[in-house]
């Protein structure tokens, strides 16, 4: 039987040295840090293109305030994968020359492929970097995985719960016929097909992950558990369409950084390939994300909306694959998990406030 303690998986990932592809963001440098605290080699690449500081500064739609805290957030990622000893190289992945210089320094043995545009509300915007940032860097990454497969044992694709598209039933599972709409979910799932093919064709170990609906700190992707607590934060109302039933599986970026570190560690070898839904595993209602933002702020106000017709219809992604093969089990449902980021974004706003008054 498969030893699944963490500490099996820290043993099986000494000496790896891992390469971050777009680990910049929000999910690459916590993923970077807990890579870290498991004792792994750690390299981040990013154009630094997405969430930027310099975008922070200009978008005129941000108020101050706003943009304080986003560039404490921001800051933030930068100091911590200091302090931990992450390596950062600020280089292009759309660019076959920036990045095989990154290879060719560092020498990964595992290459994850976190590059794309964060929010699909900006993939519709912008649909030809959204395009460039999810494929052409993942062109890149598995043409140079498969001349040096021979040491790169693993390519990690980071995908989306979007691929599934509307759900037909309360959950579904990896089996699931994808059914993606839209050019972020497209791109997604495009991606997951590159991976497939090369995995297929050339040998080169893959593993594809589809998280959904995350939160945790210094995210300023905007997300609906951001703008919730946002909105309470500024007096503005949580509006509730259809009475807020629309579900989603909210997963705190602790748990996926978990679920993503054990399927690095835990990897077979052997040009394998695998597919992890890593969430909750429990869908949960926009109404009750807003109940844990009231528990919060109390003052906050709930306000009833029509449902919008064009939203996806979500649920449960069922994670009995990851929980049998990688011993996965999230620790963080809403209650615990999504209070304990409101607490913190509260404390985070009121510095920001602080920081401003002092000014």
């Amino acid at each position: 039987m498969t030893d699944h303690s963490f500490g099996a998986v820290k043993q099986a990932l000494a000496g790896a040295r891992v390469l971050l592809v777009g680990g910049a963001g929000f999910i690459g440098h916590n993923l970077a840090l807990g890579l870290r605290k498991a004792g792994v080699d750690v390299m981040v690449v990013d154009n630094l293109m997405i969430n930027s500081l310099v975008d922070n500064v200009y978008d005129g739609k941000r108020q101050v305030l706003q943009r304080q805290i986003y560039l404490n957030f921001l800051l933030g990622r930068f100091e911590l994968m200091r302090d931990a000893g992450v390596e950062l190289r600020n280089a292009d992945a759309r660019l076959l020359a920036d990045l095989t210089r990154t290879f060719d320094e560092f020498e990964p043995t595992k290459v994850v492929h976190l590059s794309a545009i964060s929010s699909a509300v900006d993939a519709r915007a912008n649909p030809g970097l959204c395009f460039d940032l999810q494929l052409i860097t993942l062109r890149n990454v598995l043409e140079l995985c498969r001349v040096a497969h021979d040491r790169i044992n693993q390519v990690m694709l980071m995908s989306s719960s979007t691929v599934y598209g509307d759900f037909e039933g309360d959950s579904v599972d990896e089996n699931t016929r994808p059914r993606p709409r839209g050019i972020y979910a497209n791109a997604k799932y495009m991606a997951e097909r590159l991976v497939r093919t090369y995995n297929h064709q050339h040998g080169v170990g893959t593993c594809i992950v589809r998280p959904s609906a995350l939160y945790g700190e210094r995210c300023i992707s905007r997300r609906v558990s951001q703008v919730f607590i946002e909105n309470a934060l500024t007096g503005k109302p949580l509006l509730l369409e259809g009475g807020g039933d629309g579900k989603l599986d909210f997963t705190y970026i602790e748990d996926l950084v978990d679920g993503l570190i054990r399927a690095l560690g835990l990897y077979r070898g052997g040009g394998a390939s695998n597919t992890f839904n890593l969430t909750f595993g429990n869908a949960r209602t926009i109404a009750d994300l807003a109940a844990v933002v009231k528990s919060v702020v109390p003052e906050v106000v709930l306000e009833d909306r029509p449902r919008a017709e064009d939203k996806p219809i979500r649920g449960t992604l069922s994670v009995a694959r990851a929980e049998a093969d990688l011993g996965f089990k999230a620790q963080w449902p809403l209650e615990t998990g999504y209070r304990r980021y409101c607490e913190w974004y509260v404390d985070e706003w009121r510095r920001a406030e602080k920081q401003l008054s002092a000014a």
